[in-house]
């Protein structure tokens, strides 16, 4: 690709050579969700196999994906994200974010969803998919799908002890409510064989700063990098100067198989209890 000499001091143009055109940033999109050997990331983007083989050695000359070998005979290798390729995810996650909003929405900012619309098709396509086995996230040397219990109860939430600005954001409130909640239903998951897991994109210093405070006995996961955002392509919405994520609740099985979804959650109370009951469900039935 020819450059103008300008370009050669502009991240913004050296950054656009790495994702080049669409198909890079589909490979990158998959490789990020766990379609990370050549046969799934060619049925999932529809890619023919000269095209995708032509994608996958820029990727790796660009220094974005790592080759890891996983059959000799014949030769496999898998594609895997280098720390260069992992510090793009944020920029995959706001590109859906606007997507979201301004292209398969009408421009408005809003922390909810409407049932009809892609977000809540992408979020509920979710049920019966299985969660990457290497993802994980950042606060209390946690595991995200617990191993020692039937369920884990997944819940995304904005933010806590946020201020949020002028004119508040629909569907943003309720944080610490939903985490207080959780909270007091704690005693009814543990006994029903249930763990439960809060996500924000907040900081893990500021999450456990928050559960020493309101004595949140689960465990407060970081998505700040938004690893969890782009495996899952969660919906998100920029709120006081941050990427965030919409309130949702997964329940997913000991296998990490997304077995409920819940989403868009309005009545968290109500959300809550729900999510009890299902998790309880999939719990006596494994």
């Amino acid at each position: 690709m020819r450059m103008h000499n300008a370009d050669e001091t502009c991240g913004i143009a050296q950054a656009a050579l790495v994702l080049g055109d669409w198909w890079n940033v589909l490979v990158l999109r998959e490789v990020a969700r766990g379609h990370v050997r050549f046969d799934a990331l060619a049925a999932e983007i529809g890619l023919s196999r000269k095209v995708l083989t032509e994608r996958l050695g820029g990727l790796v000359a660009q220094g974005v994906l790592r080759r890891s070998l996983y059959q000799r005979r014949p030769v496999r290798y898998e594609y895997l994200l280098t720390d260069s390729g992992t510090a793009l995810l944020p920029v995959l996650v706001a590109m859906q974010d606007w997507g979201d909003r301004w292209a398969l929405g009408d421009g408005t900012l809003t922390a909810t969803a409407e049932a009809d619309g892609a977000e809540h098709a992408r979020v509920h396509a979710l049920a019966g998919t299985r969660l990457p086995d290497d993802l994980q996230l950042p606060g209390a040397d946690t595991p995200l799908v617990s191993p020692d219990a039937r369920a884990t109860v997944l819940f995304t939430y904005p933010g806590t002890g946020v201020d949020w600005g002028e004119p508040p954001i629909p569907g943003a409130p309720g944080c610490t409510q939903e985490n207080r909640l959780f909270r007091d239903a704690w005693p009814d998951f543990r006994r029903a064989g249930v763990d439960v897991r809060g996500i924000s994109t907040q900081l893990v210093y500021e999450q456990a700063e928050f559960a020493r405070t309101e004595n949140v006995p689960f465990p407060l996961l970081s998505d700040a990098s938004q690893q969890l955002a782009a495996a899952l392509r969660l919906p998100t919405f920029r709120g006081a100067g941050r990427l965030r994520h919409k309130r949702l609740i997964l329940v997913v099985d000991v296998e990490r198989t997304v077995r409920h979804v819940l989403f868009p959650v309005v009545d968290i109370p109500h959300a809550v209890a729900e999510s009890l009951r299902l998790a309880a469900a999939c719990a006596h039935s494994t």
